[in-house]
Formats: C-alpha cells, sequence, structure tokens
C-alpha cells in the first residue's frame, strides 16, 4: 500500500463576540489589571454567548478553514474535536459537529487537555498516511469559561473560549506535517483536574455545592513541568523533521502564560521576535489556542507560505506535544 502525504489546505478560527477585561474582573473577584498582567500577560478573554455552544464555535471556525481549501463539506470523510469541555459526556461534540454540517463522516471527540490538538493532529496524520481516509476535519475547541471557579482568583483570571479547525487532506506531492512529537506523564494528574463528574466521583449535590465540576490546579508546578517539557517537544520535533532552528520562521506555543512563553523561548534560545503570541487577547483556550494562533499567524501575514512553523503545546494529564509544519 503507498504511503500518502499530508497536505494542510486551509485553517480558520472564530472566537465570541463578547469580551471580558481584567478591569470586569476587578469587579467580579479580588483582583486587578496589574496583577493578572505581571502574573500572566492576559489582558481579556472570550466568553462564549449565552445561546451558543461549543459545536456553534467549531461549526464556524469549520466553515472558515472549508471556504480557505476550497473544499466541498461532502468531502470531509473523518471529524476529530479536541476538547475537555464537550457539550455532553454523551454523544461526542464531534457528532453534533456533523449534524450541524449536514454530512456523513467518521466522528468523535479526543481529550488530551490544551495539548489535544497535537494529539489529534497525530491521529489525522495516521489516517492519512495509512490511506484510510483522505479528507480531515480537525478541531480545537473549548468552552472553559463554564467549567471555571469565578470564586477563585488564581484560575478564573486565566481562561477563555474559542475554536480553531484545519482541513487536512491526502497528497502525492511533498507533506506539510513535517514531524510530531507527543509525550504525558501520568503522574502528574493531581496538579490539573477537574475532580468530579465522572464515574470516579458521580455528580451529587456535594461536589456541585464543593464546586469540584470546576477547573483545579496547582500553578506554580504546573508551569516549571511546562516549560522544560514544551521546550523538549520543540526540540525532538525539530530533530524528527530534519530542520534546524534557523529553518523555522516561526514558533507557536501553547498560549497558556506569557511568562510560559517567555521561559519556553529562553530555553530554546528563541528570539522574541520568532515567537508568535495572542494570549494577552484571548487568555488560555486549552486545545484551541495552537490552532487559533497558527490562523491568526497566517491571516496576518506573520506567517508566509511555505514558512516551517513550530508548533507545542502542555496540558493537563501532564500530557505535551509539538509539530513542525510547513504552511
Amino acid at each position: 500500500m503507498n504511503k500518502f502525504n499530508v497536505k494542510i489546505l486551509g485553517t480558520g478560527s472564530y472566537v465570541p463576540e463578547k469580551i471580558l477585561t481584567n478591569a470586569d474582573l476587578e469587579k467580579m473577584v479580588e483582583t486587578s489589571d496589574e496583577w493578572i498582567t505581571e502574573r500572566t500577560g492576559i489582558k481579556e478573554r472570550r466568553i462564549i454567548g449565552e445561546t451558543q455552544n461549543l459545536s456553534d464555535l467549531a461549526f464556524e471556525a469549520s466553515k472558515k478553514a472549508i471556504e480557505k481549501s476550497k473544499i466541498k463539506v461532502e468531502d470531509i470523510d473523518v471529524i476529530i474535536i479536541a476538547t475537555v469541555s464537550g457539550e455532553m459526556p454523551l454523544p461526542a461534540t464531534a457528532c453534533i459537529l456533523q449534524k450541524k454540517l449536514g454530512i456523513s463522516a467518521v466522528a468523535f471527540d479526543i481529550s488530551a487537555a490544551c495539548s489535544g490538538f497535537m494529539y489529534g493532529l497525530s491521529v489525522a496524520k495516521s489516517f492519512i498516511e495509512s490511506g484510510a481516509y483522505k479528507t480531515v476535519l480537525l478541531v480545537g475547541g473549548e468552552v472553559l469559561t463554564r467549567i471555571t471557579d469565578w470564586t477563585d482568583r488564581n484560575t478564573c483570571v486565566l481562561f477563555g473560549d474559542g475554536a480553531g479547525a484545519m482541513i487536512l487532506q491526502a497528497s502525492e506531492t511533498e507533506t506539510d506535517v513535517l514531524a510530531l512529537h507527543l509525550g504525558a506523564d501520568g503522574n502528574y494528574t493531581n496538579l490539573l483536574n477537574i475532580p468530579a463528574g465522572g464515574t470516579a466521583i458521580p455528580t451529587t449535590h456535594e461536589t456541585v455545592d464543593k464546586k469540584q465540576h470546576f477547573i483545579k490546579m496547582s500553578g506554580k508546578e504546573v508551569f516549571k513541568i511546562a516549560v522544560v517539557k514544551m521546550a523538549e517537544a520543540a526540540r525532538k520535533a525539530l530533530e524528527l523533521s530534519g530542520k534546524k532552528d534557523e529553518d523555522v520562521a516561526l514558533y507557536i506555543p501553547h498560549q497558556a502564560n506569557l511568562r510560559i512563553i517567555e521561559a519556553v523561548g529562553k530555553k530554546l534560545g528563541v528570539a522574541k521576535e520568532k515567537i508568535y503570541v495572542n494570549v494577552h487577547k484571548y487568555g488560555n483556550m486549552s486545545a484551541a489556542t495552537t490552532i487559533i494562533a497558527l490562523d491568526e499567524a497566517i491571516s496576518s501575514g506573520a506567517a508566509k507560505k511555505g514558512d516551517i512553523i513550530t508548533v507545542m503545546a502542555f496540558g493537563g494529564g501532564l500530557t505535551w506535544g509539538a509539530a513542525v509544519l510547513k504552511i
């Protein structure tokens, strides 16, 4: 069987209209714009509308990616959504998106927290290279503000909502997904999680009262490991791709915290000008951050056709991953 190469046909992104600024948060919880900016670099984040759900965000991002890719929606064979904030435990949000797109396709969600898009990219690549499927719609989307404890000043300042999409297709020309490297360490599951709502701690009045259905994070510990693992993943992916640092036009790290981004850049020895940052506008959108940043970089001209881009992420699990792409 021939091994197919993977072409990136197009990307798209969508963020909700509502903006929650640091000034707004000052009225909700004991914090300040100065405190948030100094520790995170975040100035504002997007909040999903009351009548919107994750599949709506994913649908808008997917429409843009499909349009840029110049394909018919019926060409899509597989829909993958990377998310930790699906609309419900069952069915997969990808199936709800499939219905909205009005197509017949394989559809499922994957959960690898903020590394979800990297993991999804690996699955999409494998599907296409094997010849099992020709065209994949890969979405990274989150509605984190609905699983955020708005009384916890340490976490509520961090998160936002949004979705990004990518169309990948089998090709006999050179591949656009040059290399991928993934990792995980389950020894740190306690550092970033949502304790209740699964089968280990089913939902009860008590778990709701104790706010166990919201994101819990040990920020300092996560910070240290994130810097090391994202830098390691980026180096490994670059090594696997056969490219060198000077070949990379732009680095796109997971947009969780400006201090983490700066520390990763320093560890890699990368100039600030080569690191794409939009965390100040959107906060941490988990699985959506890297694909939204990539789409924005392409749309703004920060990344140009033919550029080599290194994308990296880190999240709960703990999980991490990096990809070297040609756009």
